[in-house]
């Protein structure tokens, strides 16, 4: 006769496939028992109890760990309403006690993760010395002289009490109207700073698009530059509509994009076609006297806040830059010649190599509205430097230091690091 264990898997004796599958669970029932080293009824017990909330004065077990808590505290709310309303104070005081058991089990585990997240952290410290100040303020009031009455030494006097719970709970009503104010502000400063991102994310799109845009005009199906006038025309409209809608970063990025592609360098020119011409090294041949620029910036950066942006090896030769807030600014390399700085700002700004000028800083004057530059001597081909501020100017060499002494006037002269002595002001004002 075969063994109750050998019995427990047969599912069907005339059936193959259940008899396989049988005991192929039999089988990994037995390894699973193997492994864990407990009954079934165990692990069952131990993943409930896992999973569910442990009571300390629960017993353990497959029962105590099924309880729904939510209906214990249920009836025992509902046993207290009938001990008070048959007359039974045992019955109402098991009801009470079991209700405040199963309620603050429940409470506290999740009670510190409950405080830190509804009482902000510059609050907890405020609400604990509140609570402080109130408790030393009532006990400081019963143990006055004032309040000794009687033979006891300490007599409590309930209208003292009653004065300052009034008061606490005044104070308590204006904590929650102040606890109020500062989640209305938290949530202010969260929308604020969403909108802040999306408003990046809409200017990096647009900026993109235009990047997209200006190629798609300047260039021919053979990937070479072939900008019509009217092209360069609608090129400009769409720099200057773009500059003016976007702020110090963006402004940024597109000047660095013209500039290392190219569309701001002035390029020799086929005299008849107007087309650019190569120079014989995989780019386009440059012609500061006589060149074209595909865009040129003109006005568009009079008055533009480019503070503390990177504008390393821009092009910005011939830019009017009136009033311009460059300071802080990366200019390494940076093409300033012929650029109208008048009244600019450049304090802070990083000028190590930055062209101001063609030829020689003894030779080198600012640009003339008159008359052409000769970029073989640097006449006329110098920046506009008048009335501009250069302190804390960094790396500014000799040459640079010349010229801006020489050509600034006598309120450059004053901002510029290192002073001016012994340069002659060539301004005359």
């Amino acid at each position: 006769m075969e063994s109750p264990e050998n019995q427990s898997w047969v599912a069907n004796p005339f059936d193959e496939k259940d008899n396989l599958a049988a005991i192929s669970n039999g089988h990994r029932a037995e390894a699973s028992i193997e492994e864990s080293g407990e009954p079934p009824e165990a692990s069952v017990s131990s993943r409930e109890t896992k999973s569910g909330i442990q009571l300390s004065f629960f017993p353990s077990g497959v029962f105590a760990t099924q309880l729904n808590l939510g209906w214990i505290i249920v009836g025992a709310i509902g046993l207290m309403i009938l001990g008070l309303a048959i007359d039974r104070l045992w019955m109402g005081l098991v009801g009470a006690f079991v209700a405040l058991l199963v309620s603050v089990s429940i409470i506290l585990p999740n009670w510190n993760s409950l405080w830190t997240q509804l009482v902000p952290a510059p609050w907890r410290s405020l609400i604990a010395a509140s609570l402080g100040i109130m408790a030393s303020g009532i006990g400081l009031l019963m143990l006055s002289g004032s309040n000794q009455q009687g033979t006891r030494a300490i007599q409590i006097n309930w209208d003292a009490v009653g004065a300052v719970g009034e008061i606490v709970g005044a104070l308590g009503q204006i904590l929650i109207a102040l606890l109020a104010v500062y989640v209305a502000w938290q949530q202010y400063v969260i929308s604020k700073d969403l909108t802040i991102q999306q408003n990046r994310i809409t200017q990096q799109q647009t900026i993109d698009a235009y990047f997209q845009g200006v190629s798609d005009l300047a260039l021919n199906d053979e990937g070479l530059l072939e900008d019509w006038p009217q092209e360069r025309a609608i090129a400009e409209g769409r720099t200057a509509a773009i500059l003016s809608s976007v702020d110090a970063v963006g402004k940024a990025k597109i000047i660095r994009f013209l500039s290392q592609s190219k569309l701001l360098t002035p390029l020799r020119r086929d005299r008849l076609l107007g087309r650019p011409i190569l120079d014989g090294r995989g780019g386009y041949a440059e012609d500061r006297a006589y060149g074209t620029r595909v865009i040129d910036l003109g006005v568009m950066l009079a008055g533009a806040d480019l503070s503390g942006n990177d504008l390393r090896w821009t092009e910005l030769s011939d830019a009017n830059l009136v009033r311009a807030n460059l300071s802080q600014c990366d200019l390494v390399k940076a093409n300033l010649a012929r650029a109208i700085l008048y009244e600019a700002n450049l304090s802070g700004a990083d000028l190590k190599g930055t062209r101001l000028f063609y030829g020689t800083a003894q030779m080198a004057t600012p640009r003339s509205r008159t008359e052409s530059p000769d970029y073989r001597t640097g006449e006329r081909t110098g920046a506009v430097v008048e009335n501009v501020k250069f302190r804390k100017a960094q790396r500014l060499s000799d040459t640079q230091h010349y010229y801006c002494c020489a050509w600034g006037g006598s309120t450059t002269r004053k901002t510029i690091p290192g002073g001016c002595e012994g340069i002659p002001n060539k301004l005359g004002r």
